[in-house]
């Protein structure tokens, strides 16, 4: 007879995979009473799997949904086709349960048999996924995964880093939060040489174990290590910042605006703030007009003076006489498609 530990895997595995079970039948597959199925039942509850019961004759158990999520029992395919549905998420950066997918990957690749991590990595290579718009960086389950360990266990990161302009460095540094926005991840930690929080692209670390020591936990540098990032990647960075009010109600920008762009603000019912940065104050101009919103410019006033010289000379442009066209011919495009202004391609816009 089997220990009641594993009896009890057992009974969970066996509720899980049949909708309905008799006690008759229970009992004849756990090599067991009734009556030690409906204590082994009552044990399962007692750890919050809610097992409902039925009486009579026709009666039996079902395994039905609670108010809380108890632990699952996987068979092989299963184990895999989470695996991989989490790997996806965690690399492509679902909206929502990116940063889910990488904590529940790491549980799960924790206890993943080897045969299991084959299967699984030989299913990747061999995936391609066809993503909404562009993918601007690659990055690999397994330094997620293996990032995300270290923050779960308080333990120094040591890798190389790979800066926008190519350079790679050396760094030891205290992992805290993994963040995700769009298809990008980012980590959020104590670099020991700097001296300072910092906030690196997952798709430019290569970690270099091994790893360690544990370090104590540090106040992170913000609250909301979301809004951190975004401020981080969309404003501290650049030589300028603006601050611009948008004309337009806070979802509506929202839905077009993405994190990495800026951070926006409620500011009325029928406007909200938004904070960005660029290289200059000429990338501002067109970065501000390609929103596609109606603004109006708080700070720096700079940029005014900069959008009014925008302005006259695209006036300037629009005054000049354009090239004449030959009979039945349609202005040429900027893409030099020869298509009539108005017109749409057949292909989709860049999302």
């Amino acid at each position: 007879m089997m220990e009641t530990s594993a009896r009890l895997l057992r009974l969970l595995s066996l509720l899980q995979a049949h909708r309905d079970w008799s006690g008759a039948d229970l009992a004849d597959r756990l090599d067991v009473t009734a009556r030690t199925v409906r204590r082994d039942v009552g044990r399962l509850r007692a750890l919050g799997y809610p097992v409902h019961a039925s009486p009579g004759t026709g009666g039996g158990y079902r395994l039905g949904v609670g108010a809380e999520m108890p632990p699952l029992l996987l068979d092989d395919d299963e184990a895999v086709a989470v695996a991989v549905g989490l790997r996806t998420a965690a690399s492509q950066g679902i909206e929502g349960i990116g940063e889910s997918s990488v904590r529940a990957l790491a549980k799960l690749e924790q206890v993943l048999p080897n045969r299991l991590r084959r299967r699984v990595g030989a299913l990747n290579a061999v995936t391609v996924p066809m993503l909404r718009g562009p993918q601007t960086s690659t990055v690999d389950p397994e330094v997620l995964t293996e990032l995300a360990h270290l923050c779960r266990d308080g333990e120094r990161l040591r890798c190389e880093y790979r800066d926008h302009e190519g350079n790679v460095t050396r760094r030891t540094v205290e992992p805290h939060r993994l963040v995700c926005t769009e298809h990008r991840w980012y980590l959020v930690a104590w670099d020991l040489d700097r001296d300072d929080w910092r906030t690196f692209r997952v798709d430019r670390v290569t970690p270099r174990p091994p790893h360690g020591p544990r370090f104590a936990p540090r106040t992170p540098p913000a609250h909301d290590l979301a809004v951190y990032v975004s401020e981080g990647v969309s404003r501290r960075t650049y030589a300028e910042q603006a601050l611009v009010r948008l004309l337009v109600p806070l979802p509506e920008a929202a839905a077009r605006i993405s994190p990495s762009t800026g951070t926006l603000e409620a500011e009325s019912a029928t406007s909200c703030l938004l904070r960005t940065g660029a290289g200059s104050l000429d990338v501002m101009v067109v970065h501000v007009l390609l929103l596609g919103l109606d603004f109006e410019v708080l700070q720096p006033a700079e940029l005014t003076e900069y959008l009014s010289s925008a302005r006259d000379r695209l006036s300037r442009a629009l005054q000049r006489p354009g090239p004449a066209h030959g009979p039945g011919r349609a202005p040429r495009t900027p893409d030099g498609a020869g298509r009539t202004p108005g017109t749409r391609s057949g292909s989709g816009g860049a999302g």
